[in-house]
């Protein structure tokens, strides 16, 4: 018989999945969440497979970005030599540290991919590309079950492209129709992990899932925001909640979230969010605008 206890929030690793097109923005944003998780860029270790353009944003005073650990992922992209890497970065860079990969869509669609090894499959005799699936799958969720189970902290990149369905049209035939950006994996591959970013091309970020305490916040990644989710996978506590709203408390690029705590605590004598206190400022200054033309 199964014996079954009273939950508890238990301290855990972040395992993020940070998508969108190209240009969006997803390389420096997972260097920023892993910068404000680790809180020591020497303990970061990105793997590049994006032909070490990740080498560009080492050391830049422009983009405040240090000195991380860095190995170029070259072809073939199997499923093996990805595991290889990913267990090589989490030694480095320890049980505190971070590994970003970027990009796991190269695992999918590049060569020696997954793809690569479901067409090689249903090449055998008494194979076909129906039946090569469930051996190729079985590599698909070897590296997927190994990115996860590393003992630290794990963010990964990947790409987008547009997404179609069949639908009837007003002639009853069936035609492709857009439904919108899909990452470059297999289907549904972003929900096993934690949050899942999807970044647009103004570097906007917003998560399609979160487990944690995001709840519709949007804007830009910042190392800030690293720091607030290793304090809430550390401590398993609840982040500050605006007494106004209820949401969360994010830092909005300029300020961190003690700061706008302590700024609405000595104007409002309140907890509050950036957006209720702007609301009050903007109120603020209509009274006095109606006071004026009175």
């Amino acid at each position: 018989m199964v014996e079954f206890s009273t939950v508890t929030r238990a301290k855990s690793k972040a395992r993020i999945a940070v998508i969108g097109p190209s240009g969006a923005g997803k390389s420096l944003s997972s260097l920023y969440l892993g910068y404000g998780i680790a809180g020591d860029w020497g303990k970061v270790a990105l793997i590049d497979t994006e032909h070490e353009r990740g080498r560009f944003y080492a050391d830049r005073t422009d983009l405040k970005t240090g000195s991380f650990l860095y190995a170029p992922l070259t072809p073939p992209y199997s499923p093996a030599r990805y595991i290889e890497y990913a267990q090589s970065a989490a030694e480095a860079v320890g049980e505190d540290g971070v590994i970003i990969v970027d990009s796991f869509s190269h695992a999918w669609d590049n060569e020696g991919g997954v793809l690569d090894i479901k067409s090689q499959i249903a090449q055998r005799q008494g194979k076909n590309d129906y039946t090569a699936w469930d051996e190729a799958g079985k590599y698909q969720n070897k590296l997927v079950n190994a990115l996860l189970s590393v003992p630290c902290h794990t963010i990964v990149t990947m790409r987008t492209k547009m997404a179609y369905a069949m639908e009837l049209n007003d002639k009853g035939k069936n035609v492709p129709v857009k439904i919108g950006l899909a990452p470059v994996q297999r289907d549904n591959t972003e929900y096993e992990f934690d949050i899942c970013f999807q970044i647009n091309r103004d570097h906007i970020a917003q998560p399609s899932k979160d487990t944690t305490f995001l709840d519709g916040w949007a804007g830009v990644i910042t190392p800030e925001l690293g720091r607030q989710l290793k304090e809430f996978l550390d401590q398993g506590e609840d982040p500050a909640r605006c007494s106004e709203c209820g949401k969360t408390i994010m830092s909005d690029g300029r300020r961190t979230v003690q700061q706008i705590i302590d700024g609405s605590m000595k104007n409002y004598g309140k907890q509050l969010c950036m957006k209720c206190v702007l609301k009050r400022v903007k109120a603020a200054k209509s009274n006095e605008a109606e006071s004026v033309s009175e």
